[in-house]
């Protein structure tokens, strides 16, 4: 029988206690656990690129795997904790919308709310809920417990207002999501509806007020001092320049609009 996988993304950095804590509690519930670390250098409290990355990184993982996330600016308060299953997996995480794009691309099956105690540590700190709520939660569900055991279903949850592009006949309306520490500037723009507006023949592309000369299929097909546009690992529209920062060559970052126009 393989070994379950729990994975985790954090806004926590690793200079601090705070991840390697969420790991010793897993593996006290779970000792043959293999751990995984996504991320844990997420922007401090940016849920929009939290989600961006889980759901970029969650295909990847062995079915059954469980997602321990943890980006939770509003920590203490009266939001609830979750448990959910979509696709293949499950994951834990705050009820902030940090899971909005795998639930947009997995409609969940079921979503519970963290209410039974015995699955959480005996005292819960207001400002450590991943040690003491989230951390104990995944490592039940990777121990092989039902997810109803979690406590009660929960029937709405919070979702993040993440902008979808604008397709017309002969144009994209989007905008750049994320800019990753290559300072590629990633957008909202799949290769299908490129690609449907690109059939037509020539195209423009402009992000934010830059018109982008050429499409290439790779960063080293980018010209010293140039920006281009390529499908980057996710299949979304992003800028690059070769070995330099497109977002600090442009001046551009996040909310950037981007068009796409058949000539």
């Amino acid at each position: 029988m393989a070994r379950p996988t729990v994975a985790l993304l954090s806004d926590f950095g690793t200079r601090d206690h705070y991840a390697g804590t969420m790991k010793g509690v897993v593996l006290g519930i779970c000792p043959d656990v293999t751990l995984v670390d996504i991320s844990h250098d997420i922007p401090p409290h940016d849920l929009q690129f939290a989600a961006l990355e889980l759901a970029a990184a969650c295909p990847y993982f062995p079915p059954g795997s469980v997602f321990l996330v943890v980006v939770d600016p509003g920590v203490g308060s009266a939001r609830r904790g979750v448990a959910a299953e979509a696709g293949d997996y499950r994951f834990v995480a705050p009820d902030n919308g940090v899971l909005t794009v795998v639930f947009q691309r997995m409609p969940p099956k079921r979503v519970v709310e963290l209410t039974e105690r015995r699955y959480a540590r005996p005292t819960v700190s207001q400002t450590f809920e991943g040690r003491d709520r989230f951390a104990p939660a995944a490592a039940w569900l990777a121990k092989g417990i039902q997810l109803s055991a979690l406590g009660r279903p929960v029937s709405e949850y919070t979702l993040l207002d993440i902008p979808a592009p604008t397709v017309g006949d002969a144009s994209i309306q989007g905008a750049v999501l994320r800019v990753d520490r290559f300072g590629n500037l990633v957008t909202n723009i799949d290769r299908r509806a490129f690609d449907r507006i690109a059939a037509g023949g020539a195209i423009e592309i402009d992000v934010g007020g830059h018109s982008v000369g050429r499409l290439v299929e790779t960063y080293t097909d980018i010209a010293d001092g140039e920006v281009s546009a390529l499908f980057g690992s996710t299949d979304h529209l992003e800028f690059a320049a070769n070995s330099a920062s497109a977002g600090e060559r442009l001046g551009i970052t996040l909310g950037a609009e981007v068009r796409v126009l058949r000539a």
